[in-house]
């Protein structure tokens, strides 16, 4: 690890003279990735240069401890022994510090659910997981904002994309996407059988205008008019936009607001943010996170999570967790599954930074 605790060492000092440069300073956005990169290394290097100290000190106790006689020995032997436990928590801190952030750990998110397999069903349990998300973002003490929603004709939401703002609400809601299965009686269901379906859930991390520069021309902006379930006019202007972002065929559509202006607004939040998202996953494809990943074909055998309503359980299936306490969970205690899905990553991280140790 010597080695590599030189060369973020290095990497520190390199950026510490980048941050003055003219050319730098003019770039905003290079400018603010390389100061974030300097404040997470400045935590990092004062830890190694410790924890060197440290070491130095031990080994000059020990060089010492060989011509102690007496009491002196007892001392250095303290001291050596004070030493040997601040080298431990100095290399345990270290550990966390070298776990890779997450880019997006300071952002908002947006989450988009849409019912999938089983139809009106689907969409009704789209709206659960909505009421969900909803409770779980009260307890937290983040604001929501529903940017746009396709209601289904019986109550539930074909589709419903909101914004959430808070303290941690990336960290605590980036496991939720992915492909949601239910299990239950519907509401339609005459003959009291069970059935099985499913909703998926997107989250996406907030980007600022600094984080994805769109160009106009790579825009094409269509205009028309809103429409409720069943096609129920609920707007006699054409007042909804859809933007298609041209390079990629990102496509985001939006009709809640009764002003042109504010729909384009709204629009371009989200596609800013599927933007972001779609970057990353170019850079960093290694990462299980992926928008695709998490949306997967929305199929019945394809889930992250069950909530098995007869058996008041709900399943994690990406950490075999089983909680049996659905009514619970649904009104917003998330906390239990969070807690367990961070850790879990936390584990793994730790592990495969022993073994690039090794």
């Amino acid at each position: 690890m010597a080695d590599h605790y030189a060369e973020l060492e290095q990497e520190y000092l390199d950026l510490q003279d980048r941050l003055g440069d003219q050319d730098l300073l003019s770039d905003q956005r290079a400018y603010a990735k390389a100061a974030k990169r300097y404040s997470e290394l400045e935590e990092i290097v004062q830890c190694i240069r410790d924890l060197e100290k440290a070491q130095e000190d031990l080994s000059t106790a020990k060089e010492l401890l060989g011509e102690a006689v007496g009491e002196e020995r007892d001392i250095l032997r303290q001291d050596m022994n004070d030493l040997q436990s601040a080298i431990d928590e100095t290399e345990e801190k270290l550990r966390e510090l070298l776990i890779p952030k997450d880019p997006n750990e300071d952002k908002n998110v947006i989450v988009e659910i849409r019912g999938a397999e089983g139809g009106e069903e689907a969409n009704l349990f789209a709206r659960d997981l909505f009421v969900m998300y909803s409770s779980f973002a009260g307890k937290k003490g983040w604001s929501l904002e529903v940017l746009t929603s396709q209601q289904s004709d019986i109550g539930g939401f074909t589709s419903i994309t909101f914004l959430l703002k808070g303290s941690d609400v990336w960290s605590q809601m980036k496991y939720e996407g992915g492909p949601h299965r239910v299990q239950r009686v519907p509401v339609t269901e005459a003959q009291g059988r069970v059935h099985t379906s499913s909703a998926t859930v997107a989250v996406l991390p907030e980007a600022d205008e600094i984080d994805v520069q769109v160009e106009e021309s790579d825009l094409q902006i269509d205009v028309f008019r809103a429409s409720g379930p069943g096609g129920q006019s609920v707007n006699t202007t054409d007042s909804a936009v859809r933007i298609t972002h041209k390079p990629t065929g990102i496509v985001v559509s939006m009709q809640d607001e009764k002003s042109q202006l504010q729909n384009k607004a709204r629009a371009m939040v989200v596609l800013r943010s599927r933007l972001l998202q779609a970057e990353q996953e170019r850079i960093q494809a290694e990462q299980s996170a992926t928008r695709k990943g998490q949306m997967g074909g929305g199929g019945r055998s394809e889930k992250i999570r069950t909530y098995n309503f007869k058996e008041n359980r709900i399943t994690d299936h990406r950490i075999g967790l089983t909680i049996y306490r659905l009514e619970h969970v649904l009104s917003g205690d998330l906390n239990q599954v969070v807690d367990a899905l961070a850790e879990h990553e936390r584990t793994e991280q730790l592990m495969e930074l022993e073994k690039t140790a090794e």
